[in-house]
Formats: structure tokens, C-alpha cells, sequence
């Protein structure tokens, strides 16, 4: 018997460390399309505001965490 998946919260991200992370959505395959493209590089996402954050390059900070860009545009979150 197959588990059902949580919803999807508007906002999420991948740091484990970030009040937006959601470990019963992670268990699953999740997606990002950001204007019409699938992205495989998305770290922090708002759907509602409609932007997401994706690394900057190699850039990291002192603690070696990546720099992060917002980017604005269209965001679609879904299961894979």
C-alpha cells in the first residue's frame, strides 16, 4: 500500500537548518519549473511570491555554505 505525499507548502527549502524545511515532503521526488524550465539546482523556493534561490556559481561563504541568487519569475512545485 502506497503512502499518500504531503502537500506541497508554498514556501520550502533544502537546509535542514531553515524553518522552511519539511522532511515528510523531502522523502519524496520533488520538482521545480521556474518559467516553463525544470530546475535541478533550486535550494529555496516561494511559490506564491514567485521567486527561488539557486547557487551562485562556486561561491561559498565563510562557513562554506553557497552563495545564493534570487531569481523571479513563474514557480511551479509538483511531485515527480
Amino acid at each position: 500500500m502506497t503512502e499518500a505525499a504531503p502537500p506541497i507548502p508554498d514556501r520550502l527549502c533544502t537546509d535542514p537548518k531553515s524553518p522552511f524545511y519539511d522532511a515528510q515532503v523531502f522523502e519524496h521526488d520533488i520538482g521545480i519549473r521556474f518559467n516553463g524550465k525544470d530546475r535541478n539546482d533550486v535550494a529555496e523556493c516561494c511559490v506564491s511570491e514567485g521567486w527561488i534561490k539557486v547557487p551562485a556559481g562556486k561561491s561559498v561563504d565563510r562557513k562554506g555554505n553557497p552563495l545564493l541568487i534570487k531569481l523571479k519569475g513563474q514557480v511551479e512545485a509538483f511531485y515527480r
